[in-house]
């Protein structure tokens, strides 16, 4: 079976089976106008048995036609109202990043070829989407928020995964893209083509029904990919009260048409579901069929590479992007990141057997003229497909303050501006928990801060207490270096940023904290011979030695994790759907309202599972470690493309600090905690700076 031959027996009949299904589907659409047109026909019956003679003129054959009549103008009413509401609902639509000819003349052309090869008509458009898939999108629908829409019958658009573009060859794509481009031969059959559009009003109208009510008088209604226009009641000034009583009078009654309509469209849904569903499947194996002479060799490792990148994306979208969504900043080069975080996958799992060769041919991005700015507008839909339009508000803020915006940063600035605001912050939620629980140790029983209260801002990024005795007051504002400006990404073989760079160690000596009693020489990294204080030092303020003596007290390993899991859960809530902001994974809260909505996985990706309450304590020991470390030892924050934020000492990462933090928390082991801060050269006894 080949691209340029005639259709083949399998073809034809995969076709006809899609056919018969698409039939059924407008089975249930005629079905249901038939039912509405019933009480017409029996008052259409009615009245011309009344002209024949045939029902006599008496007043039970009158009381019959009319009361026949008045139910068949309701229900022809009704039908009206339902059939319009279907064909003008508004059917979902992936966010998406479009990709115009004159900015992938290349792609186009690949994907014209596809389509001449196959004998199908070209897609109408391309796009890009944040996620490792491609499909086909019929967009020909009228949009009646923007008075826009596609021509009824043309192709559907071409929706392409980001990552396969940074990822995979040129060849491979090909390959990749044949089976979904030839699904626009199928769609172009009438039959098909209206089965769809008759499925997806009902399913449109069954979404209006159940959407919850916006917000009176808001500013306008948002969406995944950015603010949407004025609401219903957003009238311009100077429309007066009327016209705002008028608006509200006309939401009100499409809101009661949509809730009327919904049950009814669920219905047709629920009984055209299942043909719809095999029309697909018959639509996909026709266009596989179709496809199987085009590239067919390079369709194997073309599927390899789709589960690799799934891999490899799945690993920096939630361990290196989401830490920084969190923050309200967006790594303006996830896709070449994902480049660098699969290369390192390979060479871990040792896959890279002919991978040198492999990433000598031409790359599937060079098909973009402007692969920078088109991976620039990728990561910034997937930072508002994970956490709404605008990153999430502090706790903090009131219900007046401005929403903010998402702030871009570069690679090269993700140590200093991501993973080292992370440590801090944790450290911070850690010497809290270790105030308000109470340290164990009797020379801190009495110098600890008063407990916080129970709406403390603890939450990663959100402003964190006053600092405690002994620690330094953060640098003024003019001394804090903005997000670094760099169009370079760092080498796809490297996994790390040099870690001695001068820029992200503490600039002066206010950066660096001094002693408890003020009289010990300035922590730097050349003081690793310096033997550790004794106990004579009250431990007063945010140092590790706090922590390591905490763990001799019985029962205060649990109560310290039980409280961190207590404002890990309320920062987890304060960004939840329906609040401020919103993280993945995270349901509504009861009587929250639907300020934001949230995907429950967004983009296909698996839930994180919950954590435990130790767990998350040795989170936040790790942290308090690390800042103390770069802090005191000379050691650096640095990016892993596969784990996220690490620790860099002498240029290498340290990769046994997890164990012995472990250690420490599930067994009370401090000698191997303690011995490697003594071979790192960390001091114990020195404040950690949480700012």
């Amino acid at each position: 079976m080949s691209g340029s031959g005639g259709p083949g027996p399998g073809r034809r009949t995969v076709a006809r089976s899609a056919r018969a299904h698409a039939l059924a589907v407008l089975r249930v659409r005629s079905t249901a106008l038939a039912l509405a047109l019933l009480p017409a026909a029996a008052a259409v019956i009615l009245w011309v048995g009344r002209t024949t003679g045939q029902f006599g003129p008496g007043p039970g054959w009158e009381a019959a036609r009319w009361s026949v009549t008045g139910l068949a103008v309701a229900a022809l009413a009704c039908a009206a109202v339902a059939g319009l509401v279907i064909a003008r609902g508004r059917p979902a639509v992936s966010p998406t990043v479009p990709v115009e000819e004159r900015a992938a003349p290349d792609l186009h052309a690949l994907v014209r070829d596809l389509a001449d090869r196959l004998e199908v008509p070209a897609p109408s458009a391309i796009a890009l989407t944040p996620d490792c898939d491609s499909w086909l999108e019929d967009r020909t629908h009228f949009r009646a928020d923007t008075g826009e829409g596609g021509v009824r019958g043309a192709a559907p658009v071409l929706v392409i995964g980001s990552p396969f573009l940074w990822w995979m060859r040129v060849a491979e794509l090909r390959a990749l893209l044949a089976p979904v481009v030839a699904g626009t031969g199928p769609s172009a059959h009438p039959d098909i083509a209206a089965a769809r559009r008759f499925v997806r009003g009902l399913d449109a109208a069954v979404a209006n029904a159940e959407r919850p009510p916006a917000p009176a008088g808001g500013p306008g209604h948002t969406s995944a990919w950015g603010p949407g226009p004025p609401g219903p009641l957003a009238s311009p000034g100077g429309s007066g009260l009327l016209g705002r009583a008028v608006c509200a009078g006309a939401a009100v009654l499409r809101r009661a048409v949509h809730r009327l309509v919904g049950p009814v469209a669920r219905l047709m849904l629920r009984t055209a579901g299942p043909y719809a569903a095999a029309m697909e499947q018959g639509v996909a194996a026709a266009a596989a069929d179709r496809a199987q002479a085009v590239d067919h060799a390079m369709r194997a490792a073309a599927q390899e590479q789709v589960g690799l990148a799934y891999a490899g994306w799945d690993r920096l979208l939630t361990r290196v992007a989401l830490p920084a969504w969190r923050l309200g900043l967006w790594p303006t080069r996830l896709d070449a990141g994902v480049v660098s975080a699969l290369t390192e996958l390979s060479h871990r799992d040792r896959l890279a057997e002919g991978f040198t060769s492999r990433l000598g041919e031409r790359p599937a991005c060079d098909l973009l003229k402007e692969p920078g700015t088109v991976d620039g507008a990728v990561s910034l839909l997937a930072a508002r497909l994970f956490l709404g339009p605008r990153p999430p508000l502090p706790m903090t803020a009131g219900p007046q303050e401005a929403a903010p915006e998402w702030t871009p940063v570069e690679w090269s600035a993700y140590p200093e501006e991501v993973v080292d605001r992370i440590w801090r912050a944790e450290a911070a939620r850690l010497f809290a928990a270790l105030d308000t629980v109470g340290s164990p140790s009797p020379g801190a029983a009495g110098a600890s801060r008063p407990a916080e209260s129970a709406n403390s801002p603890l939450a990663v990024g959100h402003p964190v207490p006053a600092p405690v005795v002994g620690a330094a007051s953060p640098p003024p504002e003019g001394n804090r270096r903005p997000l670094r400006e760099s169009n370079s990404l760092p080498p796809h073989e490297s996994n790390s940023l040099p870690p001695h760079d001068a820029d992200r160690l503490p600039a002066h000596d206010g950066d660096r904290l001094p002693a408890h009693d003020g009289d010990g020489p300035s922590p730097t990294g050349s003081d690793r011979s310096l033997p550790v204080d004794d106990a004579d030092h009250e431990l007063v303020g945010p140092t590790l030695a706090r922590v390591l003596d905490g763990f001799a007290s019985p029962g205060g390993i649990d109560a310290l994790a039980a409280r961190i899991s207590a404002e890990v859960a309320r920062a987890g809530a304060a960004s939840a759907p329906g609040v401020i902001g919103a993280s993945p994974g995270a349901g509504p809260l009861p009587g929250a309202g639907s300020t934001h909505l949230a995907p429950l996985a967004p983009m296909g990706l698996p839930l994180q599972p919950p954590r435990g309450g130790k767990e998350l304590l040795a989170d936040h020991i790790t942290a308090a470690v690390c800042c103390a470390a770069v802090d005191t030892a000379g050691a650096a924050p640095g990016l892993d493309w596969l784990d996220g934020p690490a620790l860099y000492v002498d240029g290498r990462r340290t990769s046994e600090l997890s164990a012995l933090v472990l250690a420490l928390v599930e067994d009370g082991e401090t000698t191997g905690l303690r011995d490697w801060l003594a071979a790192v050269g960390v001091r114990p006894e020195k404040p950690v700076r949480l700012v």
